[in-house]
Parts: C-alpha cells; sequence; structure tokens
C-alpha cells in the first residue's frame, strides 16, 4: 500500500498533516507523501487521512 496524493485538487488544509505527520507533510502550500519503507503499520492514520479529505485528492495505491 503507498498515499498518493493529487497535487492539483490539493487545496492545503492540512488535514492529512494534522492526522498523519508522519506520513504527510505541507510543502509550498500542497500536501506531499514522506517516503517510507513501509506504510502498513500507518494504514488507520492514511486510512482516515484519505477519508477527511475535502477535496478527496488523496487515495491508496495498493
Amino acid at each position: 500500500m503507498k498515499p498518493v496524493i493529487n497535487k492539483e485538487a490539493c487545496i492545503g488544509c492540512g488535514s492529512c498533516e494534522g492526522i498523519a505527520p508522519e506520513v504527510f507533510k505541507l510543502n509550498d502550500g500542497k500536501a506531499e507523501v514522506i517516503a517510507l519503507d513501509d506504510y502498513a503499520p500507518l494504514k488507520e492514520k492514511i486510512d482516515q487521512a484519505v477519508t477527511s479529505c475535502p477535496t478527496q485528492c488523496r487515495k491508496v495505491e495498493e
């Protein structure tokens, strides 16, 4: 599993960073995914960040 962000749709609200700061960070007003070797231990936080996105610009690729 790997989280992905559509940067064109991102409004930089920061909700993902607030929920999962180990996975997401804001950079130049847009969210980006922090590179990790394994996202599986953070699956619950990632799922919560994906569902909380107001523009639905986040998803998880399997």
